[in-house]
Formats: structure tokens, C-alpha cells, sequence
């Protein structure tokens, strides 16, 4: 299994359209950390990107995330690629803490991005 996490200065970025970097852990059968590597953000904003079949294409099942618009959620999942936003902090214990079961869905999406498509325009300036 390989997880995914849109990440900022060691730690889980706000945003996963403008991460400076993904870190992709991998994982073994025991559910440990077998393994990590580093993956540059695409320019711009991640919801206009390839990211999502980048991601795939990497064997990446799972990206744990800070937050994110309604239409990037559907594009990663369309790609196979299950989202659980919500999380914050240093990404190897954020790891850690989803694989210990301590982590689940905060089911709230990025408002200022909902907004901006809601109006018909997309706006990636926040």
C-alpha cells in the first residue's frame, strides 16, 4: 500500500493544490512504514493538474490530507485514490496515528474553493 500526503516543511500542508512536495510512505502487510520517497507538486494549482494520475500510476491507494475543494476530492477518487482529510501535523506521525486507526474523514471540504466553482469560476488564489 502507498499513502499519500500533500506536504509542507515536513508537516501536512493546509492545501493539497499547493504543497511544496508529496511525501509517499510505503506501506508493508504489518502496516508499518516500509519505506518513504519524495514527489514534486506540479506547477499551480493541484485541482487543474495530472496529480491524481500521477498518484495512480504510483501505486497510491490512500492520500491523507489537510483539505481540499469538492472537485479535487471527486478527480483523486475517480483515480482511485481515497481521500481522508482533516489531518494536520508532522506527516510521519500522521501516518503513524491513520495506521493505529486514530484518523478518519473530517468530511468538511475547503469552502473558499466551493465557493469559487459554485459562482461558475475557479480561483486558485487562497
Amino acid at each position: 500500500m502507498k499513502i499519500a500526503i500533500p506536504t509542507r516543511n515536513s508537516t501536512v500542508d493546509g492545501h493539497f493544490g499547493h504543497c511544496e512536495y508529496y511525501t509517499i510512505f510505503i506501506i508493508d502487510d504489518n502496516k508499518q512504514i516500509a519505506g518513504s520517497q519524495f514527489m514534486a507538486s506540479p506547477e499551480g494549482c493541484g485541482c487543474k493538474s495530472d496529480i491524481a494520475s500521477l498518484l495512480q500510476k504510483m501505486g497510491v491507494s490512500l492520500m491523507l490530507a489537510g483539505n481540499m475543494g469538492g472537485g479535487a476530492l471527486q478527480n483523486l477518487n475517480s483515480f482511485g485514490v481515497e481521500v481522508v482529510r482533516g489531518c494536520s501535523g508532522n506527516v510521519n506521525d500522521v501516518v503513524k496515528e491513520y495506521l493505529a486507526g486514530g484518523i478518519q474523514d473530517s468530511g468538511e471540504g475547503c469552502q473558499q474553493h466551493e465557493e469559487h466553482q459554485a459562482g461558475g469560476e475557479h480561483s486558485c488564489s487562497h
